[in-house]
């Protein structure tokens, strides 16, 4: 009854959300920096949750999202620019084989652990990425120019139901089995839990979404090119889910808003916005060592909350 209660009161913030930024842009309020802004944070927070998928809850260090995020970003392109077919199409289309990019790249690689794991996972990732690089179809190193259809609806509809998709998967039997391999992979399989299996639907799920939101970045901008997708991006998303709290979904989105925003106001000062950004990182891994929120929910928060109202007004 209490996750019933927390989904629909989830929906109904949502909306609430959605509708007054749409009402803020129809006036005239936002204008398209603004409006542009907001579609670039959903699409980063749609990454940072999708990577939470795989390392927050599974356990499994990932370095090749930006992989996934390139293989979604050009597929989508491919599929309005060449094939002429509907965006939603593409956002799908782009989500399928990301998929399966995803599958080509876990099945062999996640047997293996730790930092091997990443090693494999950034080499899988580059590959990508060099591939499209010499690829004349999509424009090579020179890029390929795209309409832009990305809207801040489509960006939140995606947001919307990648949070939602990933919320119940971590609540499922299967999130839980996944859990367990975070916490102890050895035990797990001793456990009767094919711990293979659920690494590495946990890590399809993720390239899934990523894929989703290669297709909204892409179509967000007028031109793709592969050094766009290289291996500081992979690292920039891993940013958002460290910064956030490892296992905390709520912390991955919260550091993501934030970082989003700092960026972004950094842009006007091009020679110490890394310098700054580098700062503020560093300050926060100081004074909170495991992240903006741990391990915790903001759901989490509110229960303390209400727990500590509760016992003073006992108390008195």
């Amino acid at each position: 009854m209490k996750k019933s209660k927390q989904f629909w009161s989830f929906i109904a913030s949502s909306l609430i959300v959605y509708t007054v930024i749409q009402v803020l842009i129809s006036v005239g309020i936002l204008n398209d920096f603004h409006s542009n802004t907001l579609i670039f944070m959903a699409i980063n927070i749609m990454l940072a949750v999708s990577l939470h998928l795989v390392i927050g809850v599974t356990g499994q260090f990932s370095l090749g999202h930006a992989g996934f995020l390139a293989v979604g970003a050009y597929i989508s392109a491919i599929v309005t620019m060449k094939l002429q077919l509907p965006f939603p199409v593409a956002i799908l289309a782009a989500g399928v084989m990301a998929t399966v990019a995803g599958l080509v790249i876990g099945i062999p690689s996640l047997r293996l652990r730790g930092d091997y794991l990443a090693i494999a996972t950034l080499g899988f990732a580059e590959i990508i990425r060099i591939v499209f690089l010499n690829i004349e179809y999509v424009g090579g190193a020179a890029g390929m120019q795209v309409t832009h259809l990305t809207t801040w609806t489509s960006a939140f509809i995606c947001l919307f139901v990648t949070i939602v998709v990933i919320v119940n998967f971590t609540n499922s039997r299967h999130g839980r089995a996944c859990i367990s391999v975070r916490e102890n992979e050895i035990a797990s399989d001793a456990m009767g839990i094919n711990t293979t299996y659920y690494k590495v639907l946990a890590f399809a799920i993720g390239a899934f979404f990523a894929g989703v939101a290669g297709a909204l970045y892409a179509h967000n901008f007028y031109i793709i090119q592969p050094s766009n997708f290289g291996f500081l991006k992979s690292i920039d998303i891993l940013i958002y889910v460290v910064l956030g709290g490892l296992g905390s979904l709520s912390g991955a989105i919260v550091a993501t808003i934030l970082l989003t925003i700092v960026s972004t106001f950094l842009q006007n000062y091009p020679e110490t916005r890394m310098i700054i950004y580098s700062l503020v990182l560093i300050i926060v891994m100081l004074y909170r060592p495991k992240g903006l929120m741990g391990t915790m929910e903001i759901t989490d928060y509110f229960k303390l909350w209400r727990g500590s109202k509760g016992g003073s007004q006992n108390d008195k």
